[in-house]
């Protein structure tokens, strides 16, 4: 799933080329993708945009005249693309932004898993719409940190990922962040002591911003994930092998050494894993 450094990354690429030219046509959507029929996609034909905003995982892109504002989730399969004028795109992308001139911005989703959502708000209802959001985790600080973590005591993965805690990271980047900090995923969100909650800040800081210039330069998830994906390889801490734990919905990668004291998990079931 595309996380803050992706989505920043797309956001910046996107920000210049969506505001160039007003839209000419708006759609069409698949059914379930579209997400409002309320106003209809066709009010923002006609209409320039102001550019690409970001909140959390979300591309935001408000229209000049401060009416509207076409809000973008691409979920876990979506990809967004900005087709100059002649360029070929998908036949049936799962929406279409076309602009005066034959510029498009287009959304696909692969798999049949239609997850990625495309709504058109009034600048009220986007507000609404995003108001569950935790702050932006990029530049979050300890103090404000560890008042997000001693609310409610949870794993410190699953915390981590909450968007109502912080909004950006997910199942990829807190792998990363986890090691960086050398903190175990599956300690107590409550019980981290001040210091490792200054280590884990300054991680979150240095990977997000680490990630966010490598999908900049347009690095592949090889060259960018370290600890992600990379069962068995040297932890870029110690050398030690990676483990990982297996989720129905995500997946754990740590460092044994540096993160959980030499234990391994081996059975989420029957082992339970502290700091």
């Amino acid at each position: 799933m595309p996380e803050l450094p992706e989505v920043e990354a797309l956001r910046k690429a996107l920000d210049d080329p969506v505001r160039a030219f007003p839209v000419e046509q708006a759609g069409p959507a698949h059914v379930a993708t579209l997400k409002t029929i309320d106003p209809p996609l066709s009010a923002l034909e006609g209409r320039l945009l102001s550019g690409a905003e970001r909140r959390g995982k979300r591309l935001l892109f408000p229209t000049e005249d401060g009416e509207l504002v076409l809000l973008v989730h691409l979920m876990a399969a979506g990809r967004l693309r900005y087709l100059r004028p002649g360029e070929k795109g998908p036949k049936t992308p799962a929406f279409r932004l076309r602009f005066v001139g034959g510029a498009e911005l287009v959304l696909t989703e692969a798999g049949k898993r239609k997850r990625a959502g495309v709504w058109l708000l009034t600048p009220a209802a986007a507000d609404a719409e995003l108001a569950h959001l935790g702050p932006e985790a990029l530049g979050i600080g300890r103090e404000r940190l560890g008042e997000l973590l001693r609310a409610d005591g949870r794993r410190l993965h699953s915390a981590l990922r909450d968007q109502r805690v912080l909004a950006g990271i997910g199942r990829a980047w807190v792998n990363e962040i986890l090691n960086r900090a050398k903190l175990s995923p599956f300690a107590l969100s409550t019980q981290l002591s001040d210091e490792e909650v200054e280590r884990l800040a300054a991680s979150i800081d240095a990977e997000l911003s680490r990630g966010l210039d490598l999908r900049e330069r347009g690095a592949s998830d090889a060259r960018t994930y370290r600890v992600h994906n990379r069962l068995g390889e040297p932890c870029p801490q110690c050398g030690t092998p990676l483990a990982r734990v297996d989720y129905e919905e995500h997946t754990v990668c740590y460092c044994p050494a540096c993160q959980t004291g030499g234990r391994v998990l081996k059975d989420r079931r029957l082992s339970r894993l502290l700091r």
